[in-house]
């Protein structure tokens, strides 16, 4: 028996039903990935306008101790980022910055988490029940040979073949229905993805700006500068809350 004769022997006593386990198995392991995503995605949304709101009373009260302790409160991917920040506010904005850059960093890596078995489903599901198509296929021709071969029965073996070959599409079509989802809900979540981590900036700005901002001077000159917690003054942080959020609700 050569190399080809082996082959095919091997496949004819697998068959093809394996391949329609197997797809069934991966079908539900990427339901249960996309809903255990939905809801992880769902609890790290949080409500940016009320967590921004807090973030900037805080600042401006110069509470910030107060203040990482109410986003450390909150399971929000832009409060933790925020929160990161603020930890290390005493050595400067630039600190901050690389300290909300690493946390973003470690909160994107969590939330890729097993994205991309959906991904690699999604691509390669139709492949592989071409595979359990190309087996019954394979089946399907051997029939016909054993048919020709020993009884003569052309019309017989013929509708065995064609039946053969019926069956076996049910695998490509098993791969695609398979698939569609899968790609559909990779796509869903990386948007859902890209909309949490663009999300974080509207806190990690507020921030930055806070920790960057200098006292306004009068427009009449002179000596007497204006204090960032001025009761007089208009609250510097309340605008920059608004233009943070504008476009996002």
């Amino acid at each position: 028996m050569n190399t080809v004769d082996a082959i095919k022997h091997f496949f004819l006593s697998a068959g093809a039903s394996w391949v329609l386990w197997l797809l069934g198995a991966l079908s539900v392991g990427s339901v249960g990935v996309a809903v255990e995503r939905w809801l992880t995605f769902r609890r790290k949304e949080g409500d940016l306008r009320a967590l921004a709101e807090g973030l900037a009373r805080r600042l401006e009260a110069r509470q910030l101790a107060e203040a990482a302790e109410e986003l450390s409160r909150s399971d929000a991917v832009a409060a933790s980022v925020a929160a990161a920040g603020l930890r290390l506010s005493h050595l400067g904005p630039a600190a901050v910055d690389k300290a909300m850059s690493s946390a973003l960093a470690l909160e994107k890596s969590q939330l890729e988490k097993r994205l991309a078995y959906l991904g690699t489903l999604g691509n390669n599901a139709p492949f592989i029940g071409l595979f359990g198509t190309v087996i019954g296929v394979i089946e399907a021709f051997e029939e016909l040979g054993h048919g020709a071969l020993g009884h003569g029965g052309g019309q017989a073996a013929s509708q065995t073949v064609m039946s053969g070959i019926a069956e076996a599409l049910v695998a490509t079509a098993i791969g695609i229905a398979v698939a569609l989802p899968a790609v559909a809900a990779h796509n869903y979540l990386q948007r859902r993805l890209a909309t949490l981590l663009s999300g974080s900036e509207v806190l990690s700005n507020l921030l930055l700006a806070y920790l960057c901002g200098t006292p306004q001077l009068p427009d009449g000159g002179g000596g007497n500068e204006r204090s960032v917690d001025a009761p007089g003054g208009a609250p510097p942080l309340a605008g920059l809350v608004k233009a943070s959020l504008q476009g996002r609700v």
